[in-house]
C-alpha cells in the first residue's frame, strides 16, 4: 500500500503585523466615531471643523506606521487647534484641553510612534503633544478664568501627560523586549545552522577517512598487485598478461576517481575537482572495458552532436547510469549479451541498457542501492528512470534526461528491484 503524501502545513492567513494594523485601524475608526459627536454636542465645535480635525488626530496612529514625521506634525497641529474653537459656555463643563477619545488618541499615538520607530521619535511627539496642549490655556485664557475651570484644565494636563508618558515607558521597554527576543532567535537560528553545518563536515571528514583507509589502500594494493604480475608470476600468457594490465589500468583508474571524491568530501564547499568528470564520450571506452573481460556488449549512439551539447552535469549522469545499468548486468546476468543505445534528441537524451536472459540463474544476490541511485540521479536533472523485467527473460533500464536541466520530464514508473 502506497504511503500517503504528508500535507504540508497550511500557511498562517493572518501574521502578527497584520492583525495588529486591523486593531489599531478599529480603535482609530472607534475613537473617531466617539470624538467628532462628543466634539460637537460639548464642545460646541462646528461639525465641519469636527470631522476635520478629528480625522487629522485619528488617521495620526496609522500615518505613524509608515510616515512618522508627517504623522507627528498632523496630530501636533490637530491637537492645537481643535482646543481653541471651542464655545466656553458648553467646554466649562467637560474635560479640556484634551477630551477622553483625545486623551485616548494621543496615548495610542505615542505609543504606535515609540514601539516601530524608537524612543527618540516617541519622546519627539510626547514632547510636542504635551506642548501644544500646554499653549491651549495660553491661547484661550477665558477658558481658565475661573478657578474651578483653571484647576480642571490642570488636573486634565497632568492626567494626559502621566498617561501618555506612561505608554511611553512601556512602548520602550516592550520594543526594546522585542528586538532582544528577535536577536536571540537569530542568534539561535545561526546557532543551529553551524552546528548542522559542522556535523555534516565532521561526518564526511569520517567518510573520506573510512574511504581512504580502507577503499582506497585495497584499490592501492590491487593495482600494485596487478602490475607486477607478470614480474613475479612465471610463464605467463599474453592474454592472462593483457588481463592484469586492464585490471591495473582499472583499479588506476578507480583511484584517481577515489581522489576526486575525497577531495569533494574534505572540501566543504564540495568545489574540489581533482580530475576530469566523464561524459557520454567516455561511454564507449567504458563499453570496451567491458568487453575486454568477455562480455558481449552492443552500442548504438545517436544524435552525438545534440548530446555533445549538453550540460555537464547530464553528460556525467548518463556515463554513471550506463555505468551502473553495465555493472549490475554483469553481476546478475552473467553470461547475457548486453545493449546500449543512446539517442538523443532535441531536448532530451534516452538511453536504454538491456541484457538478455541469462544462461543459468546466478546465486541471490542481496539488493543494493544502484537502481535507487541511478533514479536520483536522473530525478535530480528533472527526468526518469524505470528498470524492470523485459518479455525476453531479461532486465531493461530506460532513463530519459533533459539536455537543459530546468526542463521537467514526468517520470515514468519503476521497480526498486535489484536483480535483473
Amino acid at each position: 500500500m502506497a504511503r500517503r503524501r504528508e500535507r504540508p502545513p497550511l500557511r498562517q492567513r493572518i501574521n502578527r503585523r497584520t492583525a495588529a494594523l486591523v486593531a489599531l485601524g478599529a480603535a482609530v475608526v472607534a475613537l473617531y466615531a466617539i470624538l467628532v459627536p462628543l466634539q460637537t454636542v460639548l464642545y460646541g465645535t462646528p461639525l465641519p471643523l469636527s470631522f476635520v480635525l478629528g480625522a487629522a488626530l485619528c488617521v495620526s496612529p496609522l500615518l505613524a506606521v509608515s510616515r512618522p514625521l508627517w504623522a507627528i506634525g498632523l496630530f501636533t497641529a490637530a491637537a492645537l487647534v481643535l482646543p481653541l474653537i471651542v464655545v466656553p459656555e458648553s467646554a466649562i463643563q467637560s474635560p479640556w484641553p484634551w477630551s477622553v477619545p483625545a486623551l485616548l488618541t494621543f496615548v495610542v499615538f505615542v505609543g504606535v510612534v515609540t514601539f516601530l520607530h524608537g524612543a527618540r521619535l516617541g519622546a519627539f511627539a510626547l514632547i510636542l503633544g504635551a506642548i501644544a496642549s500646554l499653549l491651549a490655556p495660553v491661547l484661550r485664557p477665558d477658558m481658565v478664568a475661573l478657578p474651578e475651570s483653571s484647576a480642571s484644565a490642570t488636573a486634565d494636563l497632568i492626567v494626559t501627560t502621566a498617561v501618555a508618558s506612561a505608554m511611553f515607558l512601556i512602548a520602550a521597554l516592550v520594543a526594546g523586549r522585542a528586538r532582544v527576543a528577535a536577536e536571540l532567535t537569530r542568534e539561535k537560528e545561526h546557532s543551529a545552522l553551524e552546528e548542522a553545518r559542522r556535523a555534516l563536515v565532521e561526518e564526511r571528514t569520517r567518510i573520506a577517512r573510512e574511504l581512504h583507509d580502507v577503499v582506497a589502500h585495497s584499490m592501492s594494493v590491487i593495482q600494485v598487485q596487478a602490475s607486477t604480475a607478470r614480474y613475479r608470476i612465471p610463464d605467463l600468457t599474453d592474454a592472462a598478461t593483457a588481463e592484469f594490465d586492464d585490471i591495473a589500468a582499472t583499479a588506476r583508474s578507480s583511484l584517481t576517481e577515489m581522489r576526486r571524491m575525497l577531495g569533494v568530501l574534505r572540501t566543504e564547499d564540495q568545489t574540489a575537482e581533482l580530475a576530469p568528470q566523464q561524459g557520454i564520450d567516455d561511454i564507449p571506452a567504458l563499453v570496451e572495458s567491458i568487453r575486454r573481460a568477455g562480455v558481449e556488449v552492443g552500442l548504438v549512439l545517436e544524435g552525438g552532436e545534440a548530446a555533445a551539447g549538453a550540460a555537464s552535469a547530464v553528460q556525467i549522469a548518463a556515463f554513471r547510469i550506463v555505468q551502473e545499468a553495465l555493472s549490475n548486468a554483469v553481476r546478475h546476468a552473467p553470461g547475457a549479451r548486453i545493449a546500449v543505445r543512446l539517442h538523443a534528441e532535441a531536448r532530451s537524451i534516452r538511453i536504454r541498457v538491456h541484457n538478455a536472459a541469462p544462461p543459468h540463474r546466478p546465486e541471490g544476490h542481496a539488493g543494493g542501492y544502484g537502481l535507487r541511485g541511478m533514479r536520483e540521479r536522473a530525478e535530480i536533472l528533472g527526468g526518469s528512470l524505470s528498470a524492470g523485467p523485459a518479455t525476453d527473460g531479461g532486465w531493461d533500464v530506460d532513463a530519459v534526461l533533459p539536455l537543459d536541466p530546468a526542463t521537467t520530464i514526468t517520470p515514468s514508473p519503476a521497480l526498486d528491484k535489484e536483480t535483473p
